[in-house]
């Protein structure tokens, strides 16, 4: 028996949907999401051609869709394909808004279609002006801005390759990640403001530029009240118009990073065909974008999401930006836009909702959030606490889509689809044309059964390399060394045999495994975070006498402290709602969790501090200093046991 869904959709969207649309052009209906699913990856070449024409790709596909296709790592999609990245985003030239944006503290500011065009045409000049050509990198120390936007637009438009972080990285964190690529330009703001507080970059700009010895100019935006800002020079250029030039669909176009929290960052290059192809697919088919459709995702130039985000002018929608604080000047700041900018698409990274339901943010603003058709979330697995919270406290009527993929596919493996119901902690289901299942350690094909989350055949949106690995060494030793020839993409998953949602128990790399049976983490989070004494909480394995323990340490909410009565009861949900084997064999108390700059639990930091190891790369998180709380616990040491 199924369980009862949180939302199901209406027929009237089923209807009109562009998921329906296009499964009816190739002879599909819904509600058989599952046999257009199975179709899309037994004819993988014909999907995607047929997906180019109805997404409306602009550029010309070529007569070959795949060429060697069984080679996962060493195929080619759309060899002879031509096209243009920011052609495609900047394919309106009206007076409908392009980007909305909001800045913690400032005004907002609206530019058009057409004055989004004209001021790519003149960044695009400048660019061309100082020598940057097809294939030179451009790397952006720069804040979620509309000058930011509009930088890459300008250098996707004359084919060098886009690279970002966002200002809170610091030197160390923007070195490791430029100092790899080679750029010939470096874009970077005077600094940026977060909760009410103004930080000033301009130093560590500086010093970029001059220790990465490929930097040949420096182009500056005033984003404080600084009086430096030759990024004006740009505006006032004669150009109105742009000329594309189109390029092979592998021409690299974004050069991304690994989270590097146990070591150097690995540079992941994407290419336009691919991100282009994949990012319209999942607007269109997936989120169902329109023209005109507004979305907005919260998310730094430091995460993939922005890259995603701003795809979604390929298909005439408006994006929404915000930089600062998501609770400035209070919790709900960022769900009064649902309202005040006519939201579609609201998205978050998991952490988020979970701080709102803590904040005890209502959404009372809207009386009817009907405009709102989607809630997005993603960065980290979505807990069935925090679904119940958005149906309950945020929009009772919209589908919720938990998603997942990330920087390495530049995309989702699994996410939203409008025919289907969303169920209580699940993804709704895997993408159009992506080939993903759950193996065992043997490599066969599991369901209602956790095991290792894979792609059994290759996608458009596959990385084109890592930069400087010639041989592919790394690209193979990341994705293929696990099952030969099959994306293991390092989450540990779930497949429901009754509802086809999939469930993300968290990374297989930081499973837990004591007495040899494999525990995801966010089968333990899910059960203490739900408790009210609890804020957040972080676990890892730890070796102990010739196993591993599990070990779990605990942000308290309030003015609650950990003693003997309140580890019982953390200890006794555990074991009653998930399994004697996920008790934790210690319990301690910490003021604060490491995460990633884009919020996610830095759980393989903490284990290799617990166990004496050495972190390189403590500039990849966003708070390095707490862990100092978790070097040396005595509670830790098996000599003092």
């Amino acid at each position: 028996m199924s369980p009862t869904p949180l939302w199901t959709p209406p027929e009237s969207l089923i209807e009109s949907c562009n998921l329906t649309q296009f499964a009816k052009g190739i002879g599909f209906a819904p509600p058989h999401y599952a046999a257009l699913h199975r179709w899309s990856i037994d004819n993988r070449a014909e999907f995607w051609r047929e997906a180019w024409d109805f997404l409306g790709v602009i550029g010309v596909p070529g007569n070959n869709v795949l060429i060697n296709g069984e080679d996962f790592l060493k195929n080619k999609w759309f060899p002879n394909a031509r096209l243009n990245y920011a052609e495609n985003l900047l394919r309106r030239s009206d007076d409908a808004p392009a980007v909305i944006s909001h800045v913690e503290s400032k005004e907002r500011v609206s530019l058009t279609y057409r004055e989004l065009r004209t001021k790519t045409a003149q960044f695009a000049a400048e660019l061309r002006s100082r020598g940057v050509k097809p294939g030179d990198r451009v790397a952006a120390y720069l804040p979620n801005v509309p000058e930011t936007l509009i930088a890459m637009l300008g250098t996707a438009s004359i084919g060098a390759v886009w690279s970002s972080c966002s200002p809170d990285f610091g030197f160390q964190g923007a070195i490791d990640r430029f100092g790899q690529i080679s750029p010939k330009l470096l874009l970077a703001a005077d600094g940026y403001i977060y909760n009410g507080k103004e930080f000033r970059t301009l130093d560590n700009a500086r010093r970029i530029a001059n220790e990465v010895p490929s930097i040949e100019d420096l182009l500056l935006l005033r984003s404080l009240d600084g009086t430096e800002d030759n990024f004006s020079v740009v505006w006032q250029r004669s150009e109105t118009d742009l000329e594309f030039e189109r390029f092979a669909f592998d021409h690299p176009l974004f050069i991304m990073y690994s989270s590097g929290t146990t070591g150097r960052p690995k540079c992941i290059v994407h290419g336009i065909g691919g991100t282009l192809l994949q990012h319209m697919k999942e607007h269109q088919l997936h989120v169902n974008l329109r023209a005109n459709s507004r979305i907005f995702f919260f998310t730094t130039c430091g995460w993939m999401m922005w890259n995603w985000l701003v795809s979604a002018l390929a298909s005439g929608s408006t994006i929404v930006l915000y930089d600062g604080s998501p609770f400035r000047p209070q919790p709900g700041s960022l769900i009064d836009l649902i309202e005040k900018e006519n939201l579609m698409v609201f998205g978050a990274g998991a952490k988020y909702y979970s701080s709102l339901e803590n904040a005890g943010v209502r959404n009372t603003a809207m009386s009817d959030p009907s405009n709102l058709e989607s809630i997005q979330s993603t960065g980290s697995p979505l807990s069935p606490e925090s679904f119940d919270y958005i149906y309950r406290n945020i929009s009772p009527s919209s589908q919720l889509a938990s998603i997942t993929g990330g920087t390495d596919l530049m995309g989702c493996f699994a996410l939203g689809v409008p025919w289907l119901p969303v169920h209580r902690g699940e993804i709704q289901g895997p993408g159009l044309g992506m080939a993903v299942d759950v193996f065992d350690e043997s490599g066969s094909s599991v369901s209602d059964a956790k095991g290792e989350l894979v792609c059994t055949k290759s996608f458009p949106s596959k990385p084109i390399g890592f930069w400087n690995d010639p041989d592919d060494q790394e690209y193979r030793s990341a994705y293929f060394e696990t099952y030969p020839n099959i994306w293991a993409h390092g989450d540990f998953a779930e497949v429901s045999q009754t509802t086809q949602g999939m469930v993300i128990h968290g990374r297989s790399d930081a499973v837990l495994n004591p007495g040899g049976v494999r525990i995801g983490t966010a089968e333990i989070y899910r059960q203490v975070e739900s408790m009210e004494e609890i804020e957040e909480a972080l676990c890892i394995g730890q070796s102990w006498q010739d196993d591993t323990r599990v070990v779990l340490f605990v942000v308290l909410a309030g003015s609650w402290e950990l003693d003997e009565e309140l580890s019982t009861r953390i200890k006794q949900r555990i074991r009653a709602n998930a399994s004697p084997r996920h008790v934790p064999a210690v319990i301690l108390q910490v003021s604060d969790i490491p995460r990633t700059r884009s919020g996610k639990i830095a759980e393989l930091a903490v284990r290799d501090v617990v166990h004496g190891r050495a972190i390189n790369n403590t500039s990849a998180l966003a708070n390095p200093e707490s862990l100092d709380q978790f070097v040396n616990r005595e509670e830790l040491n098996p000599n003092l046991q």
